[in-house]
């Protein structure tokens, strides 16, 4: 009897043992389930975060390729607006080139004819100076090439006595070369123009002021090419200037000397630059 009673007692401490042990490890599996549903419920809520970022970036995504397509669409439609628009671009800048390809031959024409002015100046003006050195070497006579005319300047003392429009004798020698030169050039015009300084005419001259002596000596030495020299008269121009074009100021007789002067202007026909510009260029 007491050995029944000592084994239920063995008994029952050994199942009390067990049944701690098992309990003890439930609670552990609970403990870990636990974690890992925290864990899970953690990683549901991540997932939930990029779903709602990633349909948010799907929206937009959508949104861009509506807006891509629209704007494809009006691409396509300037494309082809544009391609009519090329097509008559195309005949302008053709018409446009072939406009510009006739003024390219106008403008070299001038060119040219410019050209052959400026040689032809410089041929007239070395010939001048060739003919005038020869017995004349006067530093009251000066030739040069002028923009687009060849001028001899000459003082008044070489051609006119003081308040006169009579040509002296020491002139003609210096006109007469002048013709030579101008007589071999007929396509050019021959213009005088005469020069004063600001000293008034006298009253009791017959020469009312400096206006009417500077184109009286003009066409004194137009009338003595013509009648003594065989310079055709329609290639001659007289001018006067008076003293309203001085090279210096009136303001010493040295200064009032040099503005008293005669220029003989050698230049170019403008009927034929007109000419010129009449052309037709194929």
């Amino acid at each position: 009897m007491k050995k029944t009673l000592l084994l239920i007692a063995v008994s029952g401490i050994l199942f009390s043992c067990a049944s701690t042990k098992e309990l003890e490890a439930i609670k552990a599996k609970h403990e870990k389930t636990k974690e890992e549903l925290l864990a899970t419920k953690t990683n549901l809520t991540k997932c939930l975060v990029e779903k709602e970022r990633y349909e948010e970036k799907s929206k937009l995504l959508e949104s861009n390729v509506a807006e891509l397509r629209k704007d494809k669409s009006e691409t396509l439609k300037r494309v082809g607006d544009l391609t009519v628009l090329t097509q008559g671009a195309n005949d302008n800048i053709k018409e446009t080139l072939a406009q510009l390809s006739k003024k390219d031959k106008y403008i070299n024409k001038i060119r040219a004819a410019a050209t052959r002015k400026d040689s032809l100046n410089l041929v007239v003006a070395f010939h001048l100076k060739k003919e005038l050195q020869q017995g004349i070497d006067d530093q009251d006579i000066e030739v040069n090439v002028e923009k687009t005319v060849v001028f001899i300047s000459i003082s008044d003392k070489l051609l006119f006595k003081s308040g006169s429009y009579t040509i002296g004798d020491k002139a003609s020698k210096v006109l007469a070369k002048v013709a030579t030169v101008v007589n071999a050039q007929p396509e050019m015009d021959v213009m005088i123009e005469g020069h004063t300084d600001d000293t008034p005419v006298g009253s009791k001259s017959s020469i009312k002021d400096n206006w009417d002596l500077s184109v009286k000596r003009s066409t004194a030495i137009v009338r003595e090419l013509q009648s003594k020299y065989s310079v055709a008269p329609e290639r001659l121009i007289a001018a006067g200037r008076g003293s309203f074009l001085p090279l210096v100021k009136n303001d010493t007789p040295q200064n009032r000397a040099k503005n008293r002067r005669t220029k003989i202007i050698i230049l170019p026909r403008l009927n034929q630059f007109f000419d010129l510009l009449d052309q037709k260029v194929e």
